[in-house]
């Protein structure tokens, strides 16, 4: 699976080491410097433990409780950003999109257009991603089946793109919790696209009285290790230098310094199952 993506990024590095690969970075761009810090921070770590690496960072949030959330620093400036962090560290970059109008916009900047949760049965915003060429990276609803996201798989692939990849991001349970049903890694992967854990968002605590979602990011560890046994061919997972002060989804992100010990645990982990 990691060579078929290699092959979709130019820049993809350490395709060859047999490892997970790893989409990582805020949940949404803040500013250039801290955009640039994160990126060089989180490659310098997946260079040395082999692991491929895609600069995550959403330019716009869309998908808010509140009308007074934040929602990013301006379109043009966030993706400009994101360019940058790939030209300078020399990383693929991924950020969301949410119209079918602003997929030919944001892949003249990124590598990897996503498809939020909400949206992944939004067949005109799929053929629209699949018709930049972009690999297109569709999360699985939290109200779908592993085996239904095989439909949106097909409405990227019959628009004349073979470069798919699907993410995991829990199912709702009730109102205000997700779980994950780690079944679903292999049964996305019977349609032959690397399948993705969402570590961070699959801990999100949603519908909070307060409009702003809560999480356990005590629990990260635990949900990637189990993605990673189970067979998962990459993570996603939103950090931040310190999430208690991040604009958006701070309450489940995992603090950047802690990332290292993470990845290394998880290493290990995929020597020991390959």
């Amino acid at each position: 699976m990691i060579d078929t993506l290699a092959q979709a990024l130019p820049h993809f590095r350490n395709t060859n080491s047999g490892q997970f690969f790893l989409m990582a970075g805020p949940c949404v761009i803040e500013g250039e410097d801290m955009a640039l810090r994160i990126a060089e921070q989180v490659r310098r770590l997946t260079d040395r433990l082999q692991i491929p690496y895609v600069f995550k960072g959403s330019y716009r949030k869309a998908n808010r409780s509140r009308i007074d959330s934040f929602t990013g620093i301006g379109d043009e400036t966030a993706l400009k950003i994101l360019q940058k962090v790939g030209r300078e560290i020399g990383v693929p970059t991924v950020t969301d999109i949410h119209e079918s109008s602003e997929a030919a916009l944001a892949a003249e900047y990124v590598d990897v257009l996503q498809i939020p949760a909400f949206l992944c049965r939004q067949t005109e915003l799929l053929v629209a991603a699949a018709e930049t060429g972009k690999v297109v990276n569709i999360k699985k609803g939290q109200f779908l089946s592993g085996e239904a996201m095989g439909f949106a798989v097909d409405k990227v692939k019959q628009s004349g793109n073979p470069h798919v990849i699907l993410t995991d991001r829990g199912n709702s349970f009730g109102y205000t919790d997700l779980v994950v049903d780690f079944l679903n890694i292999p049964a996305m992967q019977r349609f032959g696209v690397p399948v993705v854990m969402d570590v961070t968002h699959s801990l999100q605590q949603p519908n909070q009285s307060s409009g702003v979602t809560g999480g356990k990011p005590e629990m990260i560890q635990t949900i990637a290790s189990a993605a990673i046994a189970a067979g998962a061919d990459g993570l996603f997972i939103e950090t931040h230098p310190t999430p208690a002060t991040a604009k958006s989804d701070g309450a489940n992100m995992l603090q950047l310094d802690r990332l290292e010990k993470l990845l290394e645990r998880l290493t290990r982990i995929r020597e020991a199952v390959r």
